[in-house]
C-alpha cells in the first residue's frame, strides 16, 4: 500500500476571539495509506479546494485539521454509491487527503462543464444560501428595493444578481470602493456604497432608499442592522445569514431599534442552509442555466496551496478577499 504525505493546517491553541495566523501551523510531518482499511464504509479523498468562510472561525477544535466545506477527487470507497475517480464536493478536512467516514453527505459532481471550484461557491452551499434566503425568505416581487450587505462576498454577490433577475432594485455595500465598482459593474447592482466612507450610516441608507427598503439580506450585524431597521418599509423582509462583525468578538455587541421588527410587522429569520439541502436540485436546474448563458457572474479569489490557507482565512475579515475565496490544494 502506497503511503504518501498528507500535509494539514492545524489549529495550536484555542483562541479567544480572532485567529491570528500564527494560531494555525502548517503540519508537513503527517503521513496517509492511500488505501482505506479493511472493511471501512468511509471514502478517502484526495482534496482539490477548500472553501474559506468566516464561520470556521467559530468551529475549529485545538490540534485537529481545521474542516470545511470542499471539493475532491475519490481516491478509495467502500461506499456503494462512489467509487474511485468520482468527484464530490462537502464537508472535508484542510490537509490533502481525508478520510470521510459519513459519505453519505458527499454530493457526487455530475456536471463537469463548469469550473470545480464553483461547487464550493455558486453551485453549492453559497448558492443555495444565496437562494434559499432570497427567494424563500424573502419572497421578492418585481419593483421592489432590495439593500445587501458584504454585497461582494460569496453569497451577496449572487443575492443582488438575484434581485435584478427578478426586476429589483438593488443596492449593495461593501468595504473598499474596488469593490463598490465592481458591485456596481460587474454585478450589475444599481447603486453600491463604501459603508467605510460614511461617517452616518442611517443618512446613507435614507440617501439610497428614500422610500424605504423591502427586502434586506443580512451578512454583517452589528451597526448595520441597527441603521437597516430604521429604514425597512412596514411587512418588509430581513433574511439573516450571517453576522460577521459579531463572530469573534469576546463579547457580542448589543442591539437598539428593535422595536421597528414590531412597529413595522418585519418578517426577520434567520436560517442554516443545510436545514434546507433537499430544494438543492430545485436550485441547481435554475442555476445552471444561468450560468451557461451567461446571465450571472461569479468572482473568484484564489490562493494556491494549502499553506496560503490560514491567510486566506483571516483576510475575509479585513475585506482582503475580492469574491468567494478560495484555496487550491491541488490541480486535478
Amino acid at each position: 500500500m502506497e503511503e504518501v504525505r498528507n500535509q494539514q493546517v492545524i489549529l495550536k491553541d484555542y483562541v479567544n476571539g480572532l485567529p491570528k495566523e500564527s494560531d494555525m501551523l502548517l503540519k508537513t510531518s503527517s503521513t496517509i495509506l492511500l488505501k482505506l482499511p479493511q472493511g471501512s464504509n468511509g471514502v478517502l479523498v484526495k482534496n482539490l479546494y477548500l472553501s474559506c468562510d468566516p464561520y470556521l472561525c467559530c468551529l475549529m477544535s485545538k490540534s485537529q485539521p481545521i474542516a470545511g466545506l470542499g471539493v475532491a477527487k475519490v481516491v478509495d470507497s467502500g461506499h456503494s454509491n462512489l467509487k474511485k475517480g468520482d468527484l464530490v464536493w462537502g464537508w472535508t478536512g484542510w490537509e490533502e487527503y481525508t478520510i470521510i467516514t459519513a459519505p453519505d453527505a458527499l454530493f457526487k459532481i455530475q456536471h463537469t462543464d463548469v469550473p470545480l471550484s464553483y461547487y464550493i461557491g455558486i453551485l453549492g452551499m453559497h448558492g443555495m444560501t444565496a437562494y434559499y434566503g432570497f427567494y424563500e425568505i424573502c419572497a421578492p416581487k418585481k419593483g421592489e428595493y432590495v439593500f445587501v450587505s458584504a454585497a461582494s462576498g460569496a453569497v451577496g454577490q449572487l443575492v443582488g444578481q438575484f434581485a435584478k433577475l427578478t426586476g429589483c432594485y438593488a443596492v449593495g455595500t461593501a468595504g473598499t470602493n474596488e469593490k463598490v465598482e465592481l458591485l456596481k459593474n460587474k454585478f450589475g447592482f444599481d447603486e453600491a456604497f463604501n459603508y467605510k466612507e460614511e461617517q452616518d450610516l442611517d443618512e446613507a441608507l435614507k440617501r439610497y432608499f428614500p422610500e424605504g427598503i423591502d427586502i434586506y439580506f443580512e451578512n454583517v450585524g452589528g451597526k448595520m442592522l441597527e441603521a437597516v431597521l430604521l429604514n425597512m418599509k412596514t411587512n418588509g423582509r430581513v433574511s439573516v445569514c450571517g453576522m460577521i462583525s459579531q463572530y469573534n468578538l469576546n463579547e457580542e455587541e448589543g442591539m437598539r431599534n428593535l422595536s421597528h421588527i414590531i412597529m413595522k410587522r418585519l418578517h426577520m429569520k434567520g436560517f442554516i442552509v443545510g436545514d434546507h439541502i433537499n430544494l438543492y436540485p430545485k436550485y441547481m436546474e435554475m442555476a445552471i442555466p444561468l450560468i451557461n448563458e451567461g446571465k450571472i457572474c461569479y468572482i473568484e479569489d484564489i490562493a494556491e496551496g494549502l499553506e496560503s490557507a490560514p491567510a486566506a482565512l483571516l483576510g475575509l475579515f479585513s475585506g482582503k478577499n475580492v469574491g468567494k475565496q478560495v484555496v487550491v490544494v491541488a490541480h486535478e
